[in-house]
């Protein structure tokens, strides 16, 4: 691929391609071939497999149990609770190391301090939810 030097506005050369879009046509490309092969491999599939419906076949699965009643289970609540606590914990900490960088940086001190108030004021509102609930105590 030709490759030129140019000079950039503060003096620095810098190495730019001509042609631009050829990288971008590799990772199409690339793209394509993956979604032929898993095309290809699934369509093999259909039509290597045996088909020879029957109905206990066509039964639901249930890990080797045989379904009974109807296909509605109900689900416990506190697993949506327990996700809900993970969501509080995982946001807070991918939020809080970038939040430390730019605290630093001359000029967003005051601005990211009150961010961060607001972020760990909704944090402290998920925690209480929790605890009244009672999902914090060790059963």
């Amino acid at each position: 691929m030709p490759e030129t030097l140019r000079e950039t506005p503060r003096g620095s050369t810098a190495v730019v391609a001509v042609d631009y879009f050829h990288s971008y046509s590799v990772v199409g490309l690339l793209a394509v071939v993956g979604v032929l092969f898993v095309a290809v491999a699934f369509g093999a599939g259909r039509l290597l497999r045996p088909v020879v419906p029957t109905p206990e076949k066509l039964l639901t699965y249930e890990c080797g149990v045989d379904p009974v009643g109807e296909g509605w289970a109900h689900t416990q609540v506190r697993y949506y609770v327990y996700a809900f606590l993970y969501v509080i914990f995982a946001v807070d900490s991918i939020f809080l190391f970038p939040w430390a960088t730019v605290f630093a940086a001359p000029g967003y001190g005051a601005a990211t301090l009150v961010e961060m108030f607001v972020f760990l004021g909704f944090l402290a509102v998920g925690l209480l939810y929790a605890y009244k609930k009672g999902v914090l105590a060790w059963t």
